[in-house]
């Protein structure tokens, strides 16, 4: 099962997945934790988490990260190019803005693109998309993509913060579309969308 809550002030989609066989949960992005987030998952029925996937370093998807393994534990995972958001609030771009300050906190686990995290009887690949950040990742389970702030419904994340590259971002946003099969894609703001959709509408797929 996947679960939504949209946090904090830009409304960042974070999602809780659950192996409903194992029992195992984990996490994708904590932007704020906070009373009303701790309450969400507590309505799950979740005690422990087994991870916590940050799609890329930006305050608004990492702010919530440390309160949040203190409560449910959890291997904090992100890509080796945006592990530095999680020491540094002006790498995160949190320094910049009035948002819940960054509690900073190490990473546990370096992704890399191609990597693989087992998860009950499934696992968890990882994809590279650099584009929105040097360190933005894609995870897929299933037929489920979190696609963090690369790619939105008929959308993609904007590129021109510190890290940010157009021209890293068609490419990661051509890599999608020229996947295999149907994903359901569970964006970092806005609507869900699926794979399908977005290659026969998002014009961003098939930049040049």
């Amino acid at each position: 099962m996947i679960y939504c809550a949209s946090v904090g002030t830009y409304s960042t989609n974070c999602y809780i997945f659950t192996d409903d066989e194992t029992g195992e949960a984990f996490a994708v992005d904590c932007g704020v934790f906070d009373a009303s987030y701790r309450s969400f998952i507590g309505s799950i029925g979740i005690k422990e988490l087994k991870y916590i996937l940050l799609t890329h370093g930006h305050f608004d998807h990492i702010s919530g990260v440390k309160a949040l393994r203190d409560a449910f534990g959890g291997k904090i995972c992100i890509h080796e190019e945006d592990a530095p958001c999680l020491l540094d609030p002006d790498k995160s771009l949190n320094s910049y803005v009035d948002y819940a300050p960054l509690e900073p906190c190490e990473a546990d686990v370096l992704l890399k693109d191609g990597l693989t995290l087992q998860f009950g009887k499934s696992e968890i690949r990882v994809m590279h998309t650099p584009g929105h950040t040097r360190g933005s990742v894609c995870f897929f389970i299933g037929n489920a993509m979190f696609s963090g702030d690369t790619l939105f419904r008929l959308s993609m994340g904007r590129t021109d913060m510190p890290g940010g590259s157009t021209k890293q971002i068609f490419a990661s946003l051509r890599a999608i579309g020229q996947l295999d099969g149907e994903f359901e894609i569970f964006t970092g703001h806005g609507e869900k969308t699926s794979l399908s959709f977005e290659k026969a509408n998002n014009r961003y797929l098939r930049a040049r």
